[in-house]
């Protein structure tokens, strides 16, 4: 239907430096299996899945190995076939050990992954597709790792209108979900018609930052004309691909606080969540791999590669030849991932990338001073918040003042702010304890 050569934006952001030239021309490459798969069974929102097999079972790649606890949880499959060794806890991304699977995959197997019952396009139901979805264990790509049925469900007193594929990809040095549009582009409008289908909306919107014109132009030619499909091309800035900036960018639309897109009649998935579907619903596999980056001055070799749910970030970085001086490694990307304390947690459903730095980029601790109140970090928050505000009352704990006063709900933790305090001061840090602080006393 054609590319918008204009582009739309949303007010405030950042530009932080890219990094995505080291990788961004890279296509997808297989990572090989490590020796022993950690698989956590709470790789999502929601409750932790539930394991089906037991210690000393050989397990077919792909086969399903713990089952979805109720509506807000996924099943988890294979990695790989292989033997069960153990059912235990195992080190997960917050630092505390969570109940997982050790995996080991058979050194001579072709590792072909079992085919399921597909789920027919033409015939199933809106009910059924999104039924096929959570059998799949499919989850959000982007990071959030919110499950995708429960996105898709439909909600009271609520229609949906519009799809919103989001390729933005704004988070510095990650370049999978550029990837996946250039080679993937059946998958992803597959993925489109089941989604399409199972939320009834009317069109999809995929949405691309003017950085990754190459992909706009791939995703427009894969369009049909019985798909309801426009591309828009947006401005590049930081950060572009949340969900509530796009839907502000593109529709016009103001997602209320402490609601979500459906609100506005609107369905938000990633493009490499929307692949997923296109590649396992038609073959009614489950998901056992994902593409991620893997990047950052610390690596010798860079790229990104498909690789098995439960592969070690230690086994990851040893492949890739990581420097000796491996100072801090994130998964995801630098502003919204997550520092690691451990290099024995595992590539999960939620990691879109692996970056890792040296003691040169982390070894210089910049010293914290008070806030000068220059309204930069006003200026930089995309939901209009006073971070600066917000940080006064995080160090005075008053937490509840925060969520009351200052709409604490309303920050999706982009790390704008900090990024730009001349102060240094760790604003998003200072907020995500706030927040991590009230859940645990609302929760008690």
């Amino acid at each position: 239907m054609g590319i918008n050569k204009q582009h739309k934006t949303f007010v405030h952001g950042i530009n932080p430096p890219d990094h995505k030239d080291d990788t961004c021309h890279l296509s997808i490459a297989q990572f090989p299996f490590a020796p022993l798969l950690t698989i956590p069974l709470a790789q999502h929102i929601g409750k932790a899945a539930v394991p089906i097999v037991r210690e000393g079972q050989e397990v077919a790649r792909g086969e399903m190995i713990a089952k979805a606890d109720g509506f807000m949880s996924v099943p988890m499959h294979a990695p790989a076939s292989g033997l069960i060794k153990r059912i235990a806890l195992v080190p997960s991304i917050t630092g505390s050990m969570v109940p997982g699977i050790y995996l080991e995959p058979w050194p001579g197997s072709t590792q072909e992954v079992i085919e399921g019952t597909p789920c027919e396009l033409n015939s199933a139901t809106p009910k059924q597709i999104i039924q096929a979805i959570q059998d799949a264990g499919i989850v959000g790509l982007g990071g959030a790792a919110f499950p995708t049925h429960a996105k898709l469900a439909p909600h009271p007193n609520q229609s949906i209108d519009t799809l919103l594929i989001n390729g933005v990809e704004c988070e510095p040095y990650l370049s999978t979900d550029h990837r996946v549009m250039l080679e993937q582009a059946a998958d992803i409008m597959m993925g489109i018609r089941y989604v399409l289908k199972a939320t009834g909306a009317s069109q999809a919107i995929i949405a691309v930052e003017a950085n990754k014109l190459d992909a706009a132009d791939v995703m427009n030619s894969a369009v049909t004309d019985d798909l309801p499909v426009r591309v828009e091309v947006l401005a590049v800035k930081y950060p572009q691909g949340a969900e509530k900036m796009l839907i502000k960018a593109l529709l016009g639309r103001e997602v209320p606080a402490g609601q979500h897109a459906s609100a506005v009649s609107v369905v938000g998935i990633n493009v490499a969540t929307c692949a997923e579907i296109g590649r396992l619903l038609p073959h009614g596999r489950g998901i056992q791999e994902r593409v991620i980056t893997i990047s950052g001055p610390a690596l010798k070799k860079r790229g990104n590669f498909r690789i098995a749910i439960g592969t070690p970030v230690r086994f990851a970085l040893d492949y890739l030849d990581v420097a000796d001086d491996l100072s801090q490694a994130f998964l995801g990307g630098p502003m919204m991932g997550n520092a690691l304390a451990s290099l024995d947690i595992a590539i999960t459903k939620g990691t879109s990338g692996l970056i890792a730095y040296t003691e040169k980029e982390t070894g210089l601790k910049p010293k914290i001073y008070p806030c000068i109140h220059c309204g930069a970090c006003v200026d930089a928050c995309p939901m209009f918040l006073n971070p600066s505000q917000l940080g006064l009352l995080a160090k005075q704990q008053d937490y509840e003042g925060m969520a009351q006063r200052h709409d604490l709900g309303d920050c999706f933790e982009c790390g704008a702010c900090a990024y730009v305090c001349p102060s240094h001061i760790p604003l998003v840090q200072y907020i995500r304890s706030a927040k991590s602080y009230l859940k645990k006393t609302r929760a008690a």
